[in-house]
């Protein structure tokens, strides 16, 4: 080894290395990534990075340069993190300050209070705060001096150093909490000489007394800092937090054994041991919600893990290996066989097969050829793609479901809100509780006794596991719906969706697949069927049409031949919402509608009509042939039913859910689908503004509704309804209007996502049940002077812990043992 490289400091073999100029000096890199890395880091104005990493340490993320908010404000850094720099913008910020359900309550009102504020949203699971502010009335380098003036170190997140960042505050704790016990393990020396009988000795007492103080001193100024930073924090904000209760517990023990300390002539005894034993505790616990707050979201990392963060961009000169933050719309990358595909773009070079199961869930390859879409963090199995980009990092469809999983995971349940607004009053209330039982126990016995109960008080009474309830149980059914093909935008839903009454659901591209098929024909006397198959994929082939597709498609799979065979024709003209007209080696051809064929001049035969008038009964569309003026044939195509739809259905009334279809299309058309799914209500021909209307009107009859829907005509009523569920195969449009996307396009995932809903709402009550027994219990107990500061100090973070085991138990939700017995009873209900 010769050189380091100049980003991450590994070492590099002699002529291994990658040079690349950075500000005009060449610098050494072991890799391409390295190099591009390093260039994105410097064009952003972060090369004070390389200043602060210290010698010999490997490779860190650049850190957040609070200090100089300012640079903030430049909407060429603020693109990084804000989709749209127009007046009103949005921006997710990340602070590790955020401990517990208080901070919620400190930083929304807080942030409230300031003018340009339009929402201000805390996410406890990951440490997010999501904004949204007027730029023309404040800036956002005075949102983030406001949070710091509060104590919280804010800045904007980026998903490519999240994880660095979760894992600096989780060995900073680990930190205190190794000190903590240290400490514990020496004042345990001197704790059990003294109780051995050495406070016999003046001398020996008073010597070993300050000992303790002086490690108890040091260990309250590092290990005790987090709370007593805190405490301070919400008192200069006038609110109360759990900070202020645990700190007074801590202060309390430590300001009685100091006095102690300093009067010899004092009887009673110092708590040192004590006060260190709890604040080992409660970093015990604080360390390990932390793990756990971490696995919670470790779905969405995974998700951000699948994204590349560099891609090889076809140049001029040929290919470089660059970061994908500097690629742009119109460039063009090159994907090798065994890639995962960086960005959202089209093909224009190249045939492969790529594996989407990532985003649909569906395990099956998926052939890409020039034209065809493909979406960041899929992986490109064989055959190298050129593919035009379109959207990059957040805006692929990727970076989207990362966002709406941390979206759902910092949603708020109306359970949720609850607790956080009764937060500072459940606080203020447990002071008043320690002192009445400090008063008590002053008057009624001594000042030892009742600093012990006040104390006990103040330790066991806090609230975390009551405000970590119900966001514990959100983040993790979001997170594991999402790796199982259900996203969950909003986590809001999972408390609503076990109430709905009535779903609703669009037909074309939901109860059905949105793909016309050709599913029968007539022909007319004398007809050569395969010759004029062969002549109607020549011309259907240059139809935009998506029967016209339809057809093709159909007749290519039945007759291979036709997939290779000249497509020529002598002449094609388009004729919008009647049909095509075309010429084929001498015959002329119009195929299209009935009507437009009369007016055409062609004679339509009776018995070809009275056939199409009962297929229409049937849901089926018809297409008129006519060659030379003459009808040779009538074909029928078929929008066929989603195999899962009709099982749907029936699992849907197996509940007692009204079931309703809400289509734009024929009332006979609609009727039929429904008669084939098992019968249900039918609203037909019905525009997008009546598909709102209708929910509406569902709604004034005291009903929540979920509306489950795949098109742009869709987003009104999925808007208006109680719960929105999207495929998705849809539309961006429903997509976004959705609270619950089906990536996996399957609908039996409406009637699982109903159970997932029981089990974590049923989840949430179990956990504020836990955590209001828990405090109806030890309270009192406490209260009474029956439990000491230690005991207190074990059973706090023990009632966290519980709730978040329990909220971890949803991860069963999705076992092969779970689904089979979901399968048992989806039979038994039919049965």
């Amino acid at each position: 080894m010769t050189q380091t490289c100049y980003h991450c400091g590994q070492g590099i073999e002699q002529g291994a290395w990658v040079l690349k100029p950075i500000k005009g000096v060449e610098r050494e890199f072991c890799c391409h990534g390295c190099a591009g890395v390093c260039d994105a880091i410097y064009e952003a104005g972060l090369d004070s990075f390389y200043r602060r990493t210290p010698e010999g340490e490997l490779l860190s993320p650049p850190p957040p340069p609070n200090k100089d908010t300012e640079f903030f404000d430049y909407d060429e850094v603020q693109s990084q993190f804000v989709s749209d720099l127009s007046q009103r913008r949005e921006i997710t910020l990340i602070s590790e300050a955020i401990h517990c359900a208080a901070c919620i309550w400190l930083i929304e009102h807080t942030l409230a209070k300031l003018d340009g504020i339009q929402m201000a949203k805390v996410n406890f699971t990951n440490k997010q705060i999501k904004l949204r502010w007027d730029n023309d009335v404040i800036k956002l380098s005075e949102i983030i001096q406001e949070l710091n003036r509060v104590g919280y170190d804010a800045a904007p997140y980026d998903a490519s150093n999240s994880e660095e960042a979760f894992r600096k505050a989780n060995r900073d704790l680990l930190y205190r909490l190794g000190f903590a016990g240290f400490a514990m393990m020496n004042v345990m020396w001197f704790s059990v000489a003294l109780y051995a009988g050495a406070d016999q000795d003046s001398e020996f007492r008073h010597y070993f007394h300050w000992i303790e103080f002086i490690i108890a001193t040091i260990t309250l100024a590092y290990s005790g800092k987090p709370f007593l930073s805190g405490a301070w924090t919400s008192l200069k904000s006038r609110t109360v937090g759990m900070d202020v209760s645990i700190s007074l517990g801590i202060l309390t023990t430590y300001l009685y054994s100091f006095w102690v300390t300093i009067d010899p002539q004092h009887s009673g005894n110092v708590y040192y041991d004590t006060m260190i034993d709890f604040m080992f505790l409660l970093l015990i616990g604080r360390y390990l919600e932390a793990i756990s707050k971490n696995k919670a979201i470790d779905s969405t990392r995974r998700l951000m893990d699948l994204q590349p963060k560099v891609a090889r961009m076809k140049t001029e000169s040929g290919v470089d290996v660059v970061p994908v933050r500097k690629l742009k719309a119109g460039d063009v990358v090159l994907v090798k066989p065994g890639d995962q595909i960086p960005v959202d773009g089209t093909v224009v070079e190249g045939v492969g097969n790529v594996n989407e199961s990532m985003l649909s869930g569906e395990s099956r390859e998926i052939l890409k050829q020039n034209g065809a879409s493909v979406s960041a963090g899929t992986l490109n199995l064989d055959g190298a793609l050129s593919i035009r980009v379109q959207s990059i990092l957040q805006d692929t469809m990727l970076g989207r479901i990362v966002h709406m999983v941390e979206d759902a995971q910092g949603s708020k349940a109306p359970i949720q809100c609850t607790a956080e607004r009764i937060m500072p009053w459940f606080v203020s209330v447990v002071i008043a509780l320690a002192t009445l039982s400090f008063v008590f126990w002053i008057l009624n016995a001594d000042f030892e006794t009742a600093m012990i109960a006040a104390t006990s008080v103040l330790i066991i009474t806090c609230p975390c596991a009551f405000g970590l309830a119900t966001p514990m149980a959100t983040a993790v059914a979001s997170g594991v719906s999402a790796q199982n093909g259900i996203l969950i935008k909003n986590g809001a839903v999972l408390e609503i969706l076990n109430d709905i009454q009535h779903f609703v659901f669009d037909k074309t591209g939901t109860l059905t697949k949105g793909q016309m098929r050709l599913v029968d024909s007539r022909f007319g006397k004398n007809v050569a069927e395969n010759d004029l198959w062969r002549d109607l994929v020549r011309i259907e082939f240059h139809s935009e049409h998506s029967l016209g597709r339809a057809i093709v498609d159909t007749l290519q799979e039945r007759h291979p031949e036709f997939k290779n065979m000249d497509m020529s024709v002598d002449f094609f003209q388009a004729h919008p919402g009647k049909g095509v007209e075309a010429s084929v080696t001498g015959r002329h051809y119009h195929i299209g509608t009935g009507p437009w064929l009369q007016a055409s001049g062609v004679s339509l035969p009776n018995d070809f009509v009275q056939m199409e008038a009962e297929k229409a009964q049937q849901a089926q569309t018809s297409v008129w042939v006519a060659q030379d003026q003459q009808v040779v044939a009538i074909l029928f195509l078929e929008d066929e039913l989603r195999e899962d739809a009709i099982e749907m259905i029936a699992r849907l009334k197996a509940r007692g859910k009204r079931v309703t279809l809400l289509s734009g299309d024929r009332q006979a058309v609609a009727e039929t689908v429904a008669e084939k799914l098992g019968g249900m209500s039918v609203h037909a021909e019905v525009l997008p503004e009546q598909k709102h209307e209708a929910i509406q009107a569902y709604q004034k009859d005291g009903e929540l509704v979920a509306m489950v829907g795949d098109g742009i005509n869709d987003a009104p009523a999925m808007a208006r309804a109680n719960v929105s569920i999207a495929l998705g195969s849809g539309t961006d449009v429903s997509m976004d209007c959705a609270d619950i996307v089906l990536l996996n396009n399957e609908l039996l995932s409406v009637d699982t996502a109903v159970d997932l809903s029981q089990r974590t709402l049923k989840t949430i009550k179990q956990n504020i049940a836990s955590s209001i027994l828990y405090n109806i219990t030890l309270v009192p107990l406490a209260m009474a002077a029956l439990l000491t500061p230690l005991i207190a100090a074990i059973t706090m973070p023990l009632s966290s812990l519980v709730v978040i085991g329990n909220a971890a138990r949803i991860r069963s939700f999705y076992s092969k043992k779970a689904v089979a017995k979901r399968k048992r009873q989806s039979l038994a209900g039919k049965a």
